[in-house]
């Protein structure tokens, strides 16, 4: 409609500037007198005329002094006799320069017919215009239940995604080898009676690169790409999500061998029947007929249906049945050889400064997926160019880790000095107790300088990749969230709401501990409680209880002994190295921010020798152990 409407205007304002050009001409000449021919016969005879311009029945008199006459002569009379009956005399005439200009068919239509020809051919193509919109719009309901999929051709060479510019995920890549040698070469496993799995699930967390190595795999294969994502089915209309399904799965057949990926395939793929909320009669029928499409594939039919979600805990398990989506590979986080070739890969084209270690920056960012790595480089080199620099440097890359992770930094947000004070000793406690706990993560950066939410930050980093995490982690991890509360109330024997995320994020850990990883003592390898999604008005993940009041009770007890035992750990971390506490802090005062080399040798004395990560460091802690054990 709006765009209906704006071009309505846009043939109005034709419309109108069109009249006014017929006006500006027809109007131009009004301010001519128009006189009898006897005036310009006694003009004439008077020697006042220059020239005489005749069209017609009408003539133009031109005055010697610059002005202008129109009039009228006799017809089928010749202007120099009508000259001479009016009495002008014959050297008058002579001396008067006389035009004849022929008033044919051109001047006729210009004056009469286009004036009122124009008009009718504005109106004539309003209307046809009008009928085209009505036209299209019935095309388009026409079109409604075809299928709305993107086909990328794989015939730019330039364009084309291939294995070699997916970083990472070496296991996904060696298990979709054999999509790629089927779409290939399919007489190859059809000669040995082999089918090759009909779909492929790709499971992982956001930014892993699930539609990256989907393309990559139909530019090994160079065959056609059909993308479409899940939410495109469904329609407020019933039918119409199946019906782009058969259109989709029509168009793949025809352009075979290919693939269809489906993103997000838990928008229409959800399970069926799921009650109140989670019941949709269109996104079942959309589902419905996915399934029997992929059951409807001949045994020879070259098509690959990939798919991607990271919640195939809610995806139907007809949809995972063999036959359907049989294969499923996973995308995991990357490690950090696979983060530092990620860094590589996006690098490319960027000037990196001499300086610039990518396995340091690899080694910083644990957790980090593809995309969080390619939204830090671009994060770099927007850095880099605030600064207007020629080359990317390696404190850029780190100011973009944590401006990835916490946020960019608020230098307008200022402490007072109280509040800085608070803010210094609380992350010190939270450095100190992190620095002496054993099984705490190594500290890398402590700061007062406000960054996304949080007033201050201590950052930890592990030293490699873990998959799996221990009980003496989890406390110690306990006492670290803890060291900023218990610094607090013991310092200015007072309380801040600087602690409140720190709070919720130790409760949320120790009932864990209790619920959900069986490592508590009293309650025994036992897990308490069911978690069920539900979609209604909104997301809402709903607890089912499994276990008694009394149980809940003693819960309680194991969660508020997880938080006291942290508790106390870190008052007796805090007491013991007082002087270490205070020289963190009133530095963080000074400075605001201390990097992990600064703080390895304020600590030096009492950090564990496995927790350095500066060599030098290393060394001096060798020697000033063996002295001590000396």
């Amino acid at each position: 409609m709006n765009k209906l409407f704006k071009n309505i205007l846009i043939i109005f304002a034709i419309f109108i500037l069109v009249a006014a050009a017929f006006s500006f001409f027809n109007t131009s000449d009004k301010d001519i007198p128009t006189v009898p021919i006897s005036q310009i016969a006694d003009e004439a005879n008077a020697g006042q005329i220059s020239k005489i311009e005749i069209s017609g029945d009408s003539l133009t008199a031109y005055l010697k002094d610059g002005g202008k006459q129109f009039s009228s002569k006799e017809e089928e009379v010749a202007f120099s006799e009508t000259l001479k009956n009016y009495g002008v005399d014959s050297t008058k005439i002579q001396e008067i320069q006389i035009d004849v200009k022929g008033g044919g068919s051109s001047s006729f239509i210009i004056s009469t017919i286009l004036p009122f020809l124009i008009p009718f051919i504005l109106i004539a193509g309003f209307i046809w215009f009008l009928m085209r919109q009505v036209a299209g719009s019935n095309n388009r309901a026409m079109s409604f239940g075809q299928s709305g999929a993107k086909l990328l051709e794989q015939s730019d060479r330039r364009k084309r995604i291939t294995f070699s510019d997916v970083a990472g995920v070496k296991e996904a890549k060696e298990e979709l080898k054999e999509i790629v040698e089927f779409l290939r070469f399919p007489q190859k496993f059809f000669s040995l009676g082999a089918r090759i799995p009909r779909g492929v699930l790709l499971l992982g967390p956001p930014g892993v690169g699930k539609t990256l190595v989907a393309r990559a795999i139909a530019g090994e294969a160079n065959v056609p790409f059909f993308h479409i994502s899940g939410s495109e089915f469904v329609e407020m209309f019933v039918g119409v999500g199946a019906s782009r399904v058969r259109d989709l799965f029509k168009r793949a057949k025809r352009n075979a061998p290919c693939i269809v990926f489906i993103d997000e395939i838990d928008a229409v793929g959800r399970q069926r029947g799921a009650g109140l909320g989670g019941s949709h009669d269109e996104r079942e029928q959309t589902l419905n007929q996915i399934l029997v499409e992929m059951d409807g594939f001949e045994s020879e039919t070259n098509v690959i249906v990939i798919a991607a979600t990271n919640r195939p805990d809610v995806l139907d398990p007809a949809l995972l049945r063999p036959g359907r989506f049989d294969r499923q590979v996973i995308l995991d986080l990357p490690d950090i050889a696979d983060r530092e070739a990620i860094l590589k890969v996006h690098a490319k084209g960027k000037p990196l400064a001499g300086e610039v270690n990518l396995r340091s920056i690899a080694e910083r960012t644990p957790g980090f997926s593809g995309a969080d790595i390619s939204n830090l480089m671009n994060e770099g080199a927007i850095l880099a160019a605030r600064k207007n620099q020629h080359k990317i440097g390696q404190l850029d890359l780190i100011a973009a880790i944590e401006k990835v992770m916490l946020g960019p930094e608020r230098k307008s947000h200022l402490l007072s000095k109280q509040e800085k004070e608070i803010a210094a000793w609380h992350e010190a406690g939270h450095a100190l107790v992190a620095s002496v706990m054993p099984h705490a993560d190594p500290v890398h950066k402590v700061s007062i300088v406000s960054r996304g939410r949080a007033a201050g930050y201590t950052m930890k980093l592990p030293t490699e990749d873990r998959n799996l995490h221990s009980k003496s982690e989890f406390l110690a991890e306990l006492a670290v969230s803890l060291g900023g509360y218990a610094t607090e109330k013991m310092i200015f024997n007072e309380l801040t709401t600087g602690a409140s995320n720190d709070l919720k994020i130790a409760t949320n850990l120790a009932r864990k501990l209790v619920t959900a990883y069986g490592m508590s003592e009293n309650l025994g390898p036992m897990t308490f409680g069911e978690t069920h999604e539900m979609i209604f008005l909104g997301r809402e993940i709903a607890e089912q209880k499994n276990y008694s009041e009394k149980v809940a009770a003693k819960i309680d007890e194991e969660v508020s002994g997880f938080i006291d035992r942290a508790y106390k750990t870190s008052v007796e971390v805090l007491k013991k190295y007082r002087k270490y506490l205070d020289k963190i802090a009133h530095r963080l005062i000074e400075v605001e921010t201390i990097e992990r080399d600064e703080f390895e040798s304020m600590v030096l004395d009492i950090l564990p020798k496995h927790k350095l990560i500066n060599k030098e460091s290393q060394i001096l802690a060798g020697k000033g152990l063996s002295q001590a054990s000396a």
